[in-house]
């Protein structure tokens, strides 16, 4: 052990002989030159790489607030989409109400003729044809005659235009008899029913399937 401490004097004691040696502003520009060797290489082992982490994470922060923002902006405009499906939802059911399903048909056409009949009228023709598909909704128009006078009519069309369901009067035509007071009336009655999601659509195409399937 005190060998290598007595070589290590004997080499050290040249080095510190030479920096005896030099003069004030040597020996400084020496220490200066030792400082800034000791910082760049803290600046190159320590400081430099956690730099680098920095910005990267700096970066991943800036895309993860931009990200961020737009999941606000989105889920902002979820709710405003929300109310207006609700809003939507509440007009349907509004609207759903005018438009009588299938087994409420022939009550609704009991409703028009009875309409009809309580102000006076006298029906010679009133005859439901085929409906007509509409996509979620069907027509059925229905061909009706009677004869009244002028006054009836007029009640019956706003009698039929006070029911809870849609009905339309179309293709309206009136002819008089001569010396008569009364008018003789046809007319379309178009009414709707709701054909909810297709379903009867659906059953059809199964019904039929089953009918060749049996043929077969």
């Amino acid at each position: 052990m005190e060998n290598i401490k007595e070589s290590f004097q004997t080499k050290i004691e040249p080095l510190i002989n030479k920096i005896g040696e030099l003069t004030k502003i040597q020996r400084y520009l020496i220490y200066c030159g030792a400082i800034l060797v000791l910082i760049l290489i803290y600046a190159y082992v320590l400081y430099l790489p956690k730099q680098n982490k920095i910005t990267e994470l700096n970066k991943q922060y800036d895309k993860l607030a931009i990200e961020l923002d737009k999941t606000k902006k989105k889920a902002s405009q979820f709710e405003k989409l929300k109310k207006k499906m609700e809003e939507a939802k509440v007009q349907f059911q509004i609207v759903k109400k005018t438009l009588p399903e299938k087994g409420d048909i022939p009550s609704l056409l009991t409703s028009i003729s009875q309409a009809g009949r309580d102000v006076g009228l006298e029906f010679l023709l009133f005859r439901p044809n085929k409906e007509v598909r509409k996509g979620f909704y069907a027509e059925i128009p229905v061909t009706i005659q009677v004869t009244g006078n002028y006054h009836n009519i007029a009640l019956f069309f706003d009698r039929v235009a006070a029911l809870s369901r849609i009905v339309n009067i179309e293709n309206i035509k009136m002819s008089g008899g001569k010396g008569s007071s009364k008018l003789n009336l046809s007319c379309k009655a178009v009414t709707y029913r709701f054909i909810e999601g297709g379903k009867e659509e659906k059953k059809g195409k199964k019904k039929k399937k089953k009918k060749r399937k049996k043929r077969r």
